[in-house]
């Protein structure tokens, strides 16, 4: 079902806004995104929206059913566009790996929807065909149809948690950003090696820290399941 199907027809607005803008549920969901990014999902409202269309805020309301519906098709557009272009190469492990990061890439282009989006089932067509394809690709590799389930619930968490972790860390001031990368050098790249031997160690490696780790934990994931095959 799509959103433009969620509402009665007879309560879709025909008429151009002030603005001269005809609605649809493509439109609104296009602005809201946009205003998301811009200003945060703390600071969105449906006033707001309906500012930014030309149109009375109710207006909102003859495509999607409340905000909450609006927010999920929100999610579902993140979703959509991690899996525009994707096209299974055959090898089901590089298949997994370019389709979890789809996802976060998707994720970390609208860090402001990401930060609720992660956490969210949206039950609508762009994540049905996600679950459907990344199922499949487990399937795919000879795994029973439980296995597949499992493994792909881990596999998404796996991404979507690194999204939200990175996409909370790009909301931070740039300042409070940079003195969190900098402390790997700083408060821990000096510390004595009698007090801490394995850090130490390590200190000229722990600048990587800073960075995301949501490759290596896919390529951990994937090698692993490529062991049980």
């Amino acid at each position: 079902m799509t959103e433009s199907e969620r509402v009665p027809v007879e309560r879709k607005r025909r008429r151009p806004t002030s603005t001269g803008v005809v609605l649809s549920a493509d439109l609104i969901v296009d602005t809201a995104c946009q205003l998301i990014d811009a200003q945060g999902a703390g600071a969105f409202t449906v006033r707001k929206l309906g500012a930014a269309l030309g149109a009375d805020p109710s207006a909102v309301y003859r495509y999607f059913r409340n905000t909450e519906d609006l927010l999920l098709a929100l999610a579902d557009r993140l979703i959509g566009e991690s899996m525009a272009g994707f096209a299974p190469s055959g090898d089901w492990g590089a298949d997994l790996r370019d389709f979890g990061l789809r996802a976060y890439r998707s994720a970390l282009r609208h860090p402001q929807i990401a930060v609720f989006s992660t956490v969210r089932v949206t039950g609508r067509p762009h994540e049905q065909r996600a679950v459907d394809t990344g199922i499949g690709l487990l399937l795919q590799a000879g795994f029973d149809e439980a296995a597949a389930v499992r493994h792909y619930h881990a596999l998404v968490d796996t991404v979507l948690g690194h999204a939200a972790l990175d996409a909370a860390f790009l909301r931070l001031a740039p300042a409070q950003r940079a003195a969190d990368e900098e402390a790997w050098q700083a408060a821990y790249g000096s510390l004595s090696e009698e007090a801490y031997p394995s850090i130490h160690r390590v200190r000229d490696c722990l600048p990587l820290m800073s960075g995301t780790a949501v490759e290596a934990a896919l390529d951990l994931l994937i090698a692993a399941l490529r062991a049980t095959r």
